[in-house]
C-alpha cells in the first residue's frame, strides 16, 4: 500500500473540483480522526439534528434554510414557513414556540411542486397542535420531505399548585378554597417549588345544640365545633391562637372534604333532655371533633352535665349536686381543639345553667341568677376577613334563653323568649340553652354548621 503526505489539495484551476477517488472506490476516514467542516456540505443524506436558533424566534412568514431548527410563535397570528428547495438528506425542524399552535396553527410550505410525506405536489400541512414539534427530512422526489419527528409535548412546569373544590376566592397572591358542605379537594398539578405544595387550613366541625327541659329549668349551652388551623410556611394572613394542626403538603389527587352539620334543636317536657353533638368535619388526615350537646336542667345529674365534643356542652342547672360540663378537646389533639364546657348551678330552686365550651376558652359557669355565657372561639383572617369559629352557646336562664356561639364566639346570655338561639351557619357556633316555663315547652338553639377552608399561593 503507497502513502501520499500532503498539508493541503487544491484544484489545477480556482475554483475547480477535487475528486477524491473513482466510482466504485470506498473512501475510509480512520477511527479518531476528526473531519472539520467549515463550508457547506450536500449529498451526505444529513439526518442528524438541527441547529436550533434560539436567537431569532420567528413571529412572521419566513423561509427556512437547511440544517436550521425555528421556535415559531403563533401568539399574535398563524403563519407559514416555507421549506427551501429539497435536496437528499436537507434537514429543517420547526417547534412550537409558547403552546399557541391550537390557537393561530403553523403552515408549513414545500418549494414550488415538492411533497410532503409523499402528497399531492406543492400541497402544505398545517401544525394545529398545542406544544407541536415536527422534524422534516428531504429524502427524494417520489416523497419529498419527510416527517421524521412529531411531538406534542406541552406539559409547563409551574411554580404553583392548580386545584379546583368548593367557592374559590383569591387574596392577594393566594387562593381560598371554601367548603360549607361535602366536596372535593381535586389537585390537577403540583408546584415546581416544593414549598408551594404546603397548603394552609381550617376545619372547624358541627356545634352542638343546647339543652331544653320543661318546666321551670335552665338549660346549658352547646359547646362549639372543634377547631384545627394550619399555616403554610410561605403564607401571610393573621392565624388564630390555635394555629400549629398537623401541616398537610398535598399531592396531585383529590381530598374528599366532610362538613359536619350542627347538632338538631331539642324541645323535651318533662324529662331533662341533653341538646344533640355536632358532627365532625374532615380534610386529609385532620378530623375536628364536634361540639357536645348542652345539659338540661332539671333533677337527673346525668343528663343536666353537658356533653364532651370538640368543646364540652354547659351544664343545665340542677337542683342535685355534681352537675358538670362536658369535657372538651375530646378525643384530645394538639393544639387542642376546643375547651370544656361550664359548670351549672345547684340546689332548690332550680339554678342557673352554664355556658358550652368554646375553641379558645372554657364555657362561663352559671352566674346565679344569671346563666354563663358561651366560651369564646377563635378569630383567623384565612378567608381574606377576620372571622371567628366555633364559639360557645350561651346558656339558658328564666325567659331570657342563651345566646349562639356568636361568630367570635361570645354566645352571651340575651335573647327573649323560652327558645335559645342557633349557632350561625358554617361557623361551628354552639346553639344557645332553651329555658321552659309558664307551660311552655323549652327549645334549645341548634349548633351551626362547620366549614373547611383550604388555601395556597397561586402567582
Amino acid at each position: 500500500m503507497s502513502e501520499v503526505k500532503v498539508n493541503k489539495i487544491s484544484p489545477r484551476t480556482n475554483c475547480g473540483t477535487v475528486q477524491l477517488g473513482d466510482s466504485g472506490d470506498t473512501i475510509t476516514i480512520p477511527a479518531g480522526a476528526t473531519i472539520t467542516n467549515n463550508g457547506t456540505q450536500t449529498g451526505f443524506g444529513r439526518t442528524g439534528t438541527v441547529d436550533w436558533q434560539t436567537d431569532s424566534i420567528k413571529t412572521a412568514t419566513f423561509t427556512a434554510v437547511s440544517g436550521e431548527g425555528y421556535f415559531c410563535n403563533t401568539t399574535s397570528s398563524a403563519f407559514t414557513v416555507n421549506l427551501p428547495a429539497g435536496s437528499a438528506g436537507a434537514i429543517v425542524s420547526v417547534q412550537d414556540y409558547n403552546n399557541t399552535f391550537d390557537t393561530n396553527a403553523l403552515t408549513v410550505e414545500p418549494n414550488g411542486t415538492e411533497k410532503i410525506n409523499g402528497g399531492t405536489a406543492g400541497d402544505s400541512v398545517t401544525l394545529g397542535t398545542e406544544g407541536q414539534g415536527v422534524t422534516f427530512v428531504y429524502i427524494d422526489s417520489t416523497v419529498g420531505w419527510r416527517s421524521v419527528q412529531d411531538n406534542q409535548y406541552a406539559t409547563q412546569g409551574q411554580a404553583f399548585i392548580s386545584a379546583t373544590g368548593g367557592t374559590i376566592t383569591t387574596d392577594g397572591n393566594f387562593k381560598v378554597h371554601t367548603f360549607t358542605g361535602p366536596g372535593t379537594f381535586c389537585v390537577s398539578s403540583l408546584a415546581t417549588v416544593s414549598a408551594n405544595n404546603e397548603v394552609s387550613y381550617i376545619v372547624a366541625a358541627g356545634g352542638g345544640s343546647g339543652g331544653a327541659r320543661n318546666p321551670g329549668n335552665n338549660n346549658g349551652g352547646g359547646g362549639g365545633g372543634g377547631f384545627r388551623e394550619s399555616k403554610s410556611g410561605v403564607d401571610t394572613y393573621t392565624a388564630s391562637p390555635l394555629e400549629g394542626a398537623t401541616p398537610i403538603t398535598v399531592t396531585a389527587t383529590s381530598f374528599p372534604i366532610t362538613v359536619g352539620a350542627g347538632g338538631a334543636s331539642v324541645c323535651q317536657t318533662p324529662t331533662d333532655l341533653q341538646g344533640n353533638d355536632g358532627s365532625n368535619s374532615v380534610f386529609s388526615t385532620i378530623t375536628s371533633a364536634g361540639g357536645g350537646g348542652g345539659g338540661g336542667g332539671g333533677n337527673n345529674v346525668p343528663l343536666t352535665n353537658g356533653r364532651p365534643g370538640g368543646s364540652g356542652g354547659g351544664a343545665g342547672g340542677g337542683i342535685p349536686s355534681g352537675v358538670t360540663g362536658g369535657s372538651g378537646n375530646t378525643p384530645p389533639v394538639s393544639p387542642p381543639q376546643g375547651n370544656s364546657g361550664g359548670i351549672g348551678g345547684t340546689g332548690s330552686p332550680n339554678q342557673a345553667s352554664a355556658g358550652g365550651g368554646g375553641a379558645t376558652e372554657a364555657g362561663q359557669d352559671q352566674q346565679t341568677p344569671a346563666s354563663g355565657r358561651g366560651g369564646a372561639g377563635a378569630t383567623t383572617s384565612i378567608s381574606g376577613s377576620s372571622v371567628g369559629y366555633s364559639g360557645g352557646g350561651g346558656g339558658g336562664s328564666g325567659f331570657t334563653p342563651g345566646g349562639a356561639g356568636s361568630p367570635c364566639g361570645s354566645g352571651a346570655v340575651g335573647s327573649t323568649g323560652p327558645v335559645g338561639n342557633a349557632g350561625a351557619v358554617n361557623t361551628g357556633g354552639g346553639g344557645g340553652g332553651g329555658y321552659g316555663g309558664g307551660g311552655t315547652a323549652g327549645t334549645s338553639g341548634a349548633g351551626g354548621s362547620g366549614v373547611v377552608i383550604i388555601r395556597y399561593k397561586y402567582q
